[in-house]
């Protein structure tokens, strides 16, 4: 089977159920596992490299506004490419190309190719995401002992949490300019992992914020994972809270637990490495931050 994936979540999701050597090209911002990067890429952005984090926020506005796209497919790759399987999503309107974009290079296609439409808001659809690949990629055993595997490892994080009885007020930002709470599974990875989640909720989409808000929600963990941001990029915006009224005053501030997060592959990348995730933020909460968490300069 000739596989396409027009998402890194679909990719990653691919790989862990042995699917990685039947993909033949993918997204340009599908890096993961380092294998997937020698596959050709059908898709490109048009937000600048060189954007501030307030412009990428207003390009998103205007292309819900607009309906013109971010991402844009290339249609003579997508038809070199030949698939069979074709793993999209309809999730998120500025995170991938737009379906209607990919309707109309199927079109062109002289065989029709399978479409697998992953929509995940809570952490049970992206395990069943898996499931879902698997049966239209005939690796449903595969898939089943993937799936098995991640839930003992959320297992294991949720019983720890429960003989826990601190519940540690936490905040999850996926974006600083201006200020987004994280929504879909990440205020139930926070519950998994032992904390209380501050101003979003679980199957809803991520919301903006005021800095008011924030302040006063008073979050004892603070974990900033920018959408599409590693650690560097994302510290160079944390300058824009130590500058807020009230920061220093912050409760995570003072006893120094607040972390910065690779955005661009934890958190808002809906496939396994969720769990991963949701063991970062266990860490945290239990005192014990991994190494893939950053403390920044508070002050």
């Amino acid at each position: 089977m000739r596989i396409v994936s027009l998402l890194p979540a679909a990719t990653e999701m691919a790989c862990a159920i042995g699917l990685g050597d039947q993909l033949v090209a993918v997204t340009h911002e599908c890096d993961f596992p380092v294998t997937v990067s020698s596959l050709p890429s059908v898709t490109r952005t048009r937000i600048p490299t060189s954007a501030s984090s307030a412009e990428i926020d207003r390009l998103v506005r205007d292309q819900l506004q607009t309906e013109a796209a971010l991402y844009s497919l290339d249609p003579d790759g997508f038809a070199r490419a030949e698939p069979d399987l074709i793993l999209t999503q309809a999730l998120c309107d500025v995170c991938a190309v737009a379906e209607s974009e990919v309707q109309r290079a199927i079109e062109s296609l002289p065989i029709k190719p399978m479409i697998v439409n992953l929509e995940p808001n809570r952490l049970e659809d992206v395990l069943a995401g898996l499931r879902t690949i698997g049966a239209a990629a005939d690796r449903i055993h595969e898939a089943t002992a993937a799936i098995d595997r991640l839930r003992a490892r959320i297992d294991l994080v949720r019983e720890r949490a429960e003989a826990n009885p601190n519940r540690p007020r936490t905040l999850l930002l996926e974006w600083i300019d201006p200020f987004f709470s994280a929504g879909h599974w990440n205020p139930e990875l926070i519950e998994l992992a032992g904390g209380e989640p501050l101003l979003g909720k679980a199957g809803e989409r991520s919301r903006t914020l005021t800095w008011e808000s924030l302040r006063d929600a008073d979050p004892e963990i603070l974990v900033i994972a920018c959408c599409g941001f590693d650690v560097p990029r994302a510290l160079q915006d944390v300058r824009i809270l130590r500058e807020q009224p009230g920061w220093n005053e912050l409760d995570c501030v003072r006893t120094r637990r607040v972390f910065v997060a690779d955005g661009s592959q934890y958190f808002n990348r809906p496939g396994p490495r969720l769990v991963d995730s949701l063991e970062m933020l266990a860490g945290a909460i239990a005192g014990k931050p991994t190494d893939e968490l950053t403390v920044p300069d508070l002050s």
